[in-house]
């Protein structure tokens, strides 16, 4: 047993996020949501944010939109982009399931589509989670940017890419995004950021508050 597998063991059961697992893989898709205890700290940070309007970059299979609306209050919405329309079938299932049909939206189309629809529109969000194609996500964190205010947080998975991005001679698009993306995160003035080295590198971002930090 590892480290991992000794937290998951720990949680209690969650039938809704089981079940949720449990159709993706039915549904012949590889078991690409985030973990179960990066799951929890989702519904966490949205709950302890305050979070009212959350943007989801990459639905899936609707787990990590699930955790994400657990946290919102009776008021609050998600709205979570996804460009394959068998994957937001699937979330649309799950999310039904779970109840939290009143409170989440699926955006079906390209996310870079999807996001420049929103910042047109003038959208903006408190809490943005970013967990999609990797070669976007500089892109992504653009977008994000553009569209917060003053204490947005901005969270992504997988910004260690299985190591990929630790070697600087691998120059495939994936680790030359990611690793475009982490500088940016860390490096911004408006942002206060880290990454987590748990499973596949977990980034939490605020948004600097003017005159406060």
């Amino acid at each position: 047993m590892n480290r991992a597998e000794y937290v998951e063991r720990l949680l209690p059961a969650d039938p809704i996020l089981c079940s949720t697992v449990q159709s993706i893989a039915q549904a012949g898709l590889p078991p690409m949501s985030v973990k179960p205890d990066l799951g929890k700290l989702l519904t966490i940070l949205v709950a302890t944010s305050g979070a009212k309007e959350i943007l989801e970059i990459g639905t899936y299979g609707g787990y990590s939109a699930i955790c994400l609306a657990r946290g919102l209050t009776s008021k609050g919405r998600v709205t979570t982009l996804e460009a394959r329309e068998e994957h937001a079938l699937i979330a649309k299932s799950n999310i039904q399931a779970a109840g939290l049909t009143d409170h989440i939206d699926i955006v079906l189309g390209d996310a870079l589509t999807s996001l420049r629809d929103l910042k047109q529109s003038g959208r903006q969000f408190d809490f943005v989670f970013i967990d999609a194609d990797k070669p976007n996500y500089p892109e992504y964190l653009a977008f994000a940017l553009a569209m917060s205010v003053p204490g947005t947080l901005i969270v992504a998975d997988n910004v260690l890419l299985r190591d990929r991005v630790l070697d600087e001679s691998n120059q495939s698009p994936s680790p030359v995004a990611v690793r475009a993306f982490n500088q940016t995160l860390l490096s911004h003035p408006e942002l206060e950021a880290t990454i987590l080295p748990v499973h596949d590198g977990f980034a939490i971002a605020r948004v600097r508050e003017v005159g406060k930090d």
